[in-house]
């Protein structure tokens, strides 16, 4: 797959934009992931006082992103795609520093994460998929903006990321419920504080 053209439009375009915008680009590109760690933990923190279900996905979600990353770790070392700002023809500098040769492009591990953790705390509470999956698809759009990945790789990343959580999170929450209304109901009171009591012992 060659998106080596749209990888030039997008890059020339990053370069045209004032300097503020790339800074906030290359802040975003680094640091966006941390907002979805937050987000698993407000869903946490949330399901404390809900159903064991509830719980259970509430777990799963930064588990099953977990497993994603990994899965694409694993396809990195079948697809040897070097990065394009080292491989195509003609492009500007990106942004931030070109990452090593070895690191390979496809997929773009950002854009596999962003997208599990969007379909995971979709999964968690429907309320946030107005405010994730906008910024899944910016992480994956900031991977190309500042230059360190192709087009191909952020869009099939976010695909990878988003197809394989459900199969994790459906396979896994019947078990993880049994797990939390055991813990709920146990005498080991850090296992309550982390699970919470429930809607059945609130208030």
């Amino acid at each position: 797959m060659d998106s080596s053209g749209l990888y030039l439009d997008i890059t020339g375009f990053a370069h045209s934009t004032p300097g503020w915008v790339q800074s906030l680009a290359e802040i975003w590109t680094k640091n966006g992931l941390l907002l979805f760690g937050l987000l698993f933990l407000l869903v946490w923190w949330r399901a404390r006082t809900l159903g064991d279900r509830a719980m259970a996905l509430a777990v799963l979600a930064p588990l099953a992103t977990a497993l994603a990353y990994v899965a694409s770790e694993l396809l990195k070392t079948f697809v040897h795609e070097d990065r394009p700002c080292r491989a195509v023809s003609g492009a500007l500098p990106s942004l931030v520093t070109c990452p090593a040769v070895g690191d390979w492009s496809f997929p773009s591990n950002h854009s596999v994460i962003a997208g599990a953790a969007a379909v995971a705390l979709i999964m968690a509470s429907r309320r946030l998929a107005p405010l994730v999956v906008p910024l899944a698809l910016l992480m994956a759009f900031s991977r190309v903006f500042v230059g360190v990945h192709y087009p191909h790789d952020v869009a099939l990343g976010l695909l990878f990321g988003a197809s394989l959580v459900p199969l994790v999170v459906l396979a896994l929450t019947g078990p993880a419920g049994r797990m939390i209304r055991t813990m709920r109901t146990s005498e080991v009171r850090s296992a309550v504080r982390f699970t919470g009591p429930g809607p059945a012992r609130h208030g």
